[in-house]
């Protein structure tokens, strides 16, 4: 039995400032903007090659705006993604990576998996990891 996960949701307190920060400035494919009524709103968004997608909106989640942590971004190039967050608008930490337990500046030199790291937020807190991973491949 395969459990595939498909959509993670995103409590946000402005979805359209959400939405333009989602789709703008990270990239992120808008896939779904329905609303109905003035209590109920989807959004879902999608990152490029991801098969997994992200929904915010009003009415779907009692979770508080900038409660979700540490959801991981695994990318095949770090420096790259980075960079093209940073041209989107993001505000990105520095890349960094392990070595003996310490965290080193910039990063792994020899671009070993799940080793060097960057983070970001979103407009509310919500945070985000990118994670190099040289292997992967791109699901479409």
């Amino acid at each position: 039995m395969d459990f595939k996960l498909e959509n993670v949701l995103m409590p946000v307190s402005d979805v359209d400032r959400a939405k333009a920060f989602y789709s703008e400035k990270a990239g992120f494919h808008l896939d779904v903007d329905h609303r109905a009524g003035d209590d109920f709103r989807v959004v879902q968004l999608t990152p490029p090659g991801s098969a997994c997608s992200l929904t915010l909106g009003k009415g779907i989640t009692d979770a508080a705006p900038g409660s979700v942590r540490g959801t991981h971004l695994v990318v095949s190039d770090i420096e790259a993604a980075r960079a093209e967050l940073v041209r989107g608008g993001v505000e990105v930490s520095e890349i960094r990576h392990m070595e003996s337990g310490t965290w080193v500046p910039g990063a792994d030199p020899e671009h070993r998996d799940y080793n060097s790291f960057a983070d970001f937020s979103d407009p509310d807190g919500n945070t985000w990891l990118l994670q190099e991973r040289p292997g992967s491949e791109p699901r479409t």
